[in-house]
This record gives C-alpha cells, structure tokens and sequence, in this order.
C-alpha cells in the first residue's frame, strides 16, 4: 500500500478541490503540477505533456467537431423546429392520458439525433410542455421526470459530443460509435414511453387528456407531423448518412450539421443577428469548457501515471474482481458513483485512460480489442447520461428548476427523476447481456 500513497494522495487531494467549487479544469491541472514537485517528477517531463496538450487536443482535428455540433444544436434549438413538432404530436395524443408526457419523450428522441446540448433540450422542452402539463394537472414528479430524461437522450443518440470525445480518448472510430449508440438510445427512449403509457394506464388520473381537445382529422394530423419531421429527419440524414457511406469523416460532417441547422433557421425565419450572436457566444463558451477540462485532465493523468496511478488502478480492479464481466460490472459501479459528484466530461477524461487498457486486454468473447472498446465506450456513454440526472449534482434537474414556476418543488424533481434512472440502469443492463444491441449496426454496415 505504500507504494501507492503517492497516486492515492492524489485522489484525496483531487476531491477536495472539487468539492472546493473551483473550476475544475484548474483543479486537474493545478494538482497534477502540484503532485510533480511532491512526486519529484523530474520538470522536463512537463515538457512532454505540452506536446501532448498541443497535439493531442489543440491541433487534434478530430477536436473541430465539438463546436460545430454544439453550434448546430443551438442553432435547431432556435428554429423552433421543435415546438411545431411538439405541438403536432400534443394534438395527436391530446385524448390519451399521458399523451403530452408521450409527445414530448419522442420529441426528445428526435431532437436529440439533432442535437445533443442538454441544457438546451432541457431548458426546450420544459419551456413548452411543463405549462402545459401543469395546466393538465399532471403529477408534478412524472412531469418533471419525463422532461429531464428526455432532454438527455441528445448526449447519447448521436450526434453526440459525447461520443465524439469518448472515441478520441480511447482512439476508436467515431463512425462506429454513432451506429453503435444508436439502437441503445432508441431502446431507452422506448423504455421511457413504456414507463409513461404503463403508469398512466393504471393510475389516469397522474396524467390526465386534455380537457377541450378540439377535434382534427386524422389524415390532417399526419400531414401536418409528417411535414415537421422533415427538417430534423433531413439534418439527421445528412450528417449520420455522410459518415456512414464514408463520404465525410466526424468533423466534415458537423460542418455539414451547422450548415444545415443554420439553412433551417433561415427557412424558419428564425436567422436573426440576435440569435446567431447568441449561438456562436454560446458555442464558444462551451467549447472553452470542454477544452479547459481536456488540457486539465491531461494534465492530472500524465502525472498520476508517472507516479503509479494507472498501476494502482489495475492492480485494485484485479484484487476485487477475478472475471471479465465482475470487473466490467466493477468499473459501471464506479463511474454511477461519480456521476453523482462530476460531470460526464471530467469522467471521461480521467477514468477511461485509466480502464480502457484493463478492458482492452479482458476476454468478453466479442472478438479483438476494438471491437471491446467499442461496446465499453457506449457502455459508459449509457452510464454517463445517468449524471444529468442524479443528485446532488445532476445538471439536468438544475436546468429544469431554473425555468420551472414555484409549483414544481425541487422534491418533486427528485422524485420524478428516480424511474427514469431506473430505466436507464435497467438499459445499461441490457447491453451489457445482449452486446448485440450495440455491436450489430455498425457490423452490419462494416460488411
């Protein structure tokens, strides 16, 4: 144990500062070159982690993709594309019970395959349905957990930027990844849907039908949602279809995301000086964040394994778990944990170098190591979008409470939030029994 007091301190050390309220960026990179004095590292090693910084994420190409799908989001989020789609399918469901809950859950699928900006969706969705479910007399808690978890489909059904990063910190395709988050993301969207349609079967009176629903034909309905799925089917197409027929790589094809959002917001008429100012301020903000946290947690983790941290780790898995699957269900456990604390972006920057090699080199019967770090990487993507959601810290339960009237407690967000996770846990699951929910598009499309 002594030899690891060093890697451990770190640890100690690296939690304390988060908790501090410190930005965390700063927090990653002011303990790494802390611990470098402490661990007398040798200062020209802090040579090699600038050239990391450099050319691992300043000039990584791969990198350019992160703003532009931040910036493509925002600019669909301002189309209002996603209001007439809503408002389509409120007046198609408007005499089921739990109709609005049910709209906004496939809204939030839809949307998130155009997406991805969590805070956005959230902010979205509860912006226009929440009112309206108030008005409805929905459960408080079925409402706002219907919100949150579908505002946070986007950071898993690709284009995610999630995935975007988890592939360049484990070195895999990013095409790969899109088409193995697919089927997971739509499997969980309809899990969500089950949960609505269930629990308002039993108890209507949690989600009641619209009182004056005037009526429409159905023929007209169709048209008119048919007609709204266009434009979001259309950016999907265009940015999923180019990197799956290989005509674009990840990055080509969020420029051809942005541009195709940005054609959408001007077709809409929603092309304002006030709104692509308030998009580019925004992409730029997030876009310093995510990178911020990038050169940080490079930082962290170039000295954490100088001073035996990535030793530690794989020697502390192996002693508690003695199988592939023991210490699969080992590393899930840990990063549900700290999705409580952290954010999906420090996790991954910190904890997959460390795990992957260990993953990499177990036997789960799937074929090589890529094929491995393939369905992992979708595995902590499922897990990782658990942390919008969990408290204390889950971000989407903030971006709902900000906007949301006095009515809607903070109780009730948490209350409301506990199945969805649940769900999602129980989603988790079932990739990890049946790899082929994660594993067959993108085989079926290698051959």
């Amino acid at each position: 144990m002594a030899e690891y007091a060093l890697p451990l301190s770190m640890v100690a050390v690296l939690i304390l500062g988060i908790f501090t309220g410190y930005p965390v960026a700063f927090v990653l990179a002011g303990v790494g070159i802390l611990f470098t004095f402490i661990g007398d590292v040798p200062l020209v090693f802090l040579n090699t982690v600038s050239s990391r910084i450099f050319t691992g994420t300043l000039t990584n190409w791969l990198m350019l993709a992160v703003p532009l799908f931040v910036f493509m989001g925002l600019m669909l989020e301002k189309s209002n594309i996603a209001k007439n789609l809503l408002l389509s399918l409120e007046k198609m469901f408007a005499q089921r019970p739990g109709g609005l809950a049910l709209s906004v859950t496939i809204v939030g699928v839809v949307m998130a395959a155009s997406t991805g900006i969590i805070g956005a969706s959230v902010v979205m969705l509860g912006l226009m349905a929440l009112p309206v479910m108030i008005k409805q007399n929905y459960s408080m808690p079925l409402a706002a957990g219907t919100i949150c978890s579908a505002g946070t489909l986007g950071i898993l059904i690709p284009p995610s930027i999630m995935l975007v990063l988890v592939g360049d910190i484990l070195s895999i395709s990013i095409g790969d990844l899109f088409m193995g988050a697919i089927l997971p993301g739509v499997v969980l969207g309809g899990l969500y849907a089950a949960y609505i349609l269930i629990s308002t079967w039993l108890d209507p009176s949690k989600a009641p039908p619209a009182q004056k629903a005037d009526p429409v034909p159905t023929g007209e309905l169709m048209f008119t949602l048919l007609k709204h799925l266009v434009a979001p089917v259309l950016l999907i197409l265009g940015v999923l279809g180019s990197i799956v027929a290989g005509v674009a790589t990840p990055t080509e094809a969020a420029a051809i995301g942005a541009l195709g959002a940005t054609v959408l917001a001007a077709v809409m008429g929603q092309l304002t000086r006030k709104n692509l100012v308030e998009c580019v301020q925004e992409t730029a903000l997030t876009s310093a964040m995510i990178l911020s946290v990038a050169i940080g947690a490079t930082v962290f983790s170039a000295i954490f394994k100088r001073v035996g941290g990535d030793y530690m780790i794989e020697d502390a898995v192996l002693a508690i778990a003695s199988g592939p699957y023991q210490t699969l269900f080992l590393i899930m456990a840990l990063i549900f944990v700290l999705g409580f604390f952290l954010e999906w972006i420090e996790i991954s920057y910190v904890v997959l170098p460390l795990f992957a090699p260990i993953i990499a080199g177990l036997d789960f019967g799937l074929g090589n190591s890529g094929i491995t770090l393939t369905w992992f990487a979708v595995l902590v993507a499922v897990n990782l979008q658990t942390s919008f959601l969990t408290p204390p810290f889950g971000y989407a339960l903030f971006y709902l409470r900000g906007i949301a009237p006095p009515e809607l407690r903070i109780t009730d967000i948490y209350r409301g939030i506990i199945p969805f996770v649940l769900i999602q846990i129980t989603g988790l699951g079932l990739c990890i029994l049946f790899p082929a929910l994660v594993l067959w598009l993108p085989t079926a499309i290698a051959n």
